[in-house]
């Protein structure tokens, strides 16, 4: 099956040179110049993986992210300029599913594209299968991707959701950093532990009652984090 990869980005030279890249590299590749375009495009022909520059006219990259991953569910990887570390910190946030400074080599891209390809269907084949967890009050529905904490939803970015997902699998036993990075991000990103870090803490800003003092999401220094049942704390 030939994949099919939407790149949004005004600049046309960029477009049509990665455009290229991914025809010769066996995808079949899509642009748009805009978001708004993009949106329209997307839900004509949902593509596999949507390349998404953040420096957009109109929509910006941050808007249309939170656009293609509420109403599409659809891998994104951003294109970001060196100095814009912040957006790149608040697109993760938002739920990228990788990014990507400019400029970039198209080969460092395209390992970057096969790795969030590949963690896209193995996740998905993953989940499905999978049925409800319970964590003393905290309830994950892996097929509708949704969390409660007594009955209440919390929203959680795919990232987050994977991330408490497999802590949940594990309740009460300690999952390594290293575990996580390779079951969430790919082999790509074992020596980025960061990442893990700064999940870990938008996690717990959501679903603990003071993320501070953390009681469900537990840290086992140079080791990793366990989820830890709790009743009532929400």
């Amino acid at each position: 099956m030939v994949r099919n990869i939407l790149i949004v980005d005004d600049d046309m030279l960029l477009r049509r040179s990665l455009a290229f890249h991914l025809e010769q590299a066996g995808y079949h590749a899509s642009t748009s110049t805009n978001a708004e375009e993009a949106l329209e495009l997307a839900r004509v022909s949902l593509p596999d993986l949507v390349i998404l520059d953040i420096g957009l006219p109109g929509m910006d990259g941050l808007n249309a992210l939170r656009r293609f991953k509420e109403a599409l569910h659809v891998p994104v990887i951003f294109l970001t300029a060196r100095s814009q570390k912040m957006d790149e910190i608040v697109g993760l946030e938002l739920g990228a599913d990788d990014y990507v400074t400019k400029p970039f080599d198209s080969d460092v891209l395209l390992s970057h594209i096969k790795a969030v390809l590949r963690r896209a269907t193995y996740n998905t084949n993953f989940l499905v299968e999978q049925v409800p967890i319970e964590v003393g009050d905290l309830r994950i529905e892996p097929a509708s991707h949704t969390v409660t904490i007594r009955k209440q939803p919390v929203i959680l970015t795919s990232r987050e959701f994977h991330l408490l997902y497999i802590l949940a699998l594990n309740a009460g036993q300690v999952v390594t950093v290293d575990d996580l990075l390779a079951r969430i991000w790919g082999a790509d990103c074992m020596s980025d532990s960061h990442l893990i870090y700064v999940h870990i803490r938008w996690l717990r800003e959501k679903i603990e009652v003071d993320p501070d003092h953390p009681r469900r999401i537990i840290t086992i220094r140079r080791v990793g984090y366990k989820l830890v049942a709790q009743e009532g704390l929400c």
